[in-house]
């Protein structure tokens, strides 16, 4: 688990399953060699189909390049260009990819495994998975979608597969074995936060490719996931194990309909406040605070520990979320308790709709 991630480009198919699974193909070469070469060629079919599988998996992968719109409040983090990666989902080209890529863009571009660029168009952008969708606006030719599977008959320690995208400046796409080593809720810095994500270890890096974005697929080929970071406790628990957290495809299925006809989920439409927290030691303390934010105007400042949300008590990003979430506007009111320096004080925000503090693409 913690040596470092098999990697292969895309004809070594064959070769990734092999290394991946070493027990299964040792396996079979003691089975084979005492069989009949008729039998031996029977118990090999099953190990073609999955290299079938993982193939077509593996074609439906493509790159995403993105420049976002003069002025993007999300410029800020994630910088004006962005490259990732994303996967065919559906019959029409529909692209599954991780939100934050797309967000405020201006132009979007999907590039193929040949290295061709096509200009897409948003579709969705759903704030509380972190999913996105767009659509390329010319043929994707010869691409068929992969299937969705799901995180409930996976296994720790299940092998898995990586594939990122390829770049429109020659960069190849790669292919790399991980596996599962955690199962848990998540909480983001940024006001996200989801009850279940995927946690692999050996870490797919930044220097391996186009990481963001990337799909996550089990031995059928399935998609489970799409990455969204990089962390350094895989494992939880504060044990110091690098790896990627994916966000799990069973948070889509239910909303993919939704998401294709009005842009976003219902529960994308939440109170945004413009903090980023850490959770240290049972405080939940802020970070950083956004300009021209609720929290700007309410005289918020780095350093600051939030107590309390409406004079409920908060020791977790967990707690604090859901609490500012669970209300019935997304811009009513919110009471915040702090420690600002040595002085407890009470601050009145009124919270932004996150969806309409945005630049939204075109298309969206």
């Amino acid at each position: 688990m913690h040596a470092s991630s098999l990697r292969f480009k895309r004809p070594d198919l064959a070769l990734l399953l092999a290394t991946s699974l070493p027990l299964m193909a040792a396996i079979f070469g003691l089975l084979s060699s005492a069989l009949p070469a008729q039998a031996a060629t029977q118990l090999s079919n099953p190990a073609q189909a999955q290299i079938d599988a993982l193939s077509r998996a593996s074609a439906a992968v493509v790159g995403i390049q993105v420049t976002a719109t003069e002025g993007a409040r999300s410029a800020q983090t994630l910088g004006q260009e962005r490259t990732g990666s994303g996967v065919v989902i559906g019959a029409d080209g529909l692209v599954l990819t991780i939100g934050y890529l797309m967000l405020e863009a201006e132009q979007i571009e999907i590039v193929t495994q040949e290295g061709k660029t096509l200009p897409a168009v948003a579709v969705a952008y759903d704030i509380a998975t972190g999913f996105g969708l767009l659509k390329p606006l010319l043929p994707l030719r010869g691409v068929k979608p992969v299937n969705l599977g799901s995180q409930t008959d996976l296994r720790i320690g299940e092998p898995l597969m990586v594939v990122t995208g390829a770049t429109a400046d020659g960069q190849d796409s790669d292919v790399s074995m991980t596996q599962l080593v955690s199962q848990r809720a998540f909480s983001g810095t940024w006001e996200y936060h989801i009850d279940s994500a995927l946690f692999t270890s050996p870490p797919v890096t930044a220097g391996d490719g186009n990481h963001s974005g990337a799909p996550l697929f089990n031995q059928r080929g399935e998609l489970l996931g799409i990455g969204s970071l990089l962390v350094a406790d895989a494992l939880g628990e504060n044990k110091p194990v690098p790896g990627n957290m994916f966000v799990p495809v069973d948070l889509l299925k239910p909303i993919l309909a939704e998401l294709q006809r009005s842009g976003s989920s219902r529960q994308s439409h939440r109170p945004w406040l413009g903090l980023t927290s850490s959770e240290q030691g049972g405080r939940v303390q802020i970070v950083r605070v956004s300009e021209d934010s609720p929290a700007e105007a309410a005289g918020l400042e780095p350093g600051d520990v939030v107590l309390a949300v409406d004079d409920s008590k908060v020791a977790t990003l967990e707690s604090f979320y859901k609490k500012l979430w669970a209300r019935s506007a997304p811009d009513a009111p919110v009471t915040l308790t702090v420690l600002q320096g040595v002085d407890i004080k009470t601050v009145v925000l009124k919270p932004q709709d996150r969806m309409l503090s945005l630049k939204r693409p075109a298309g969206i």
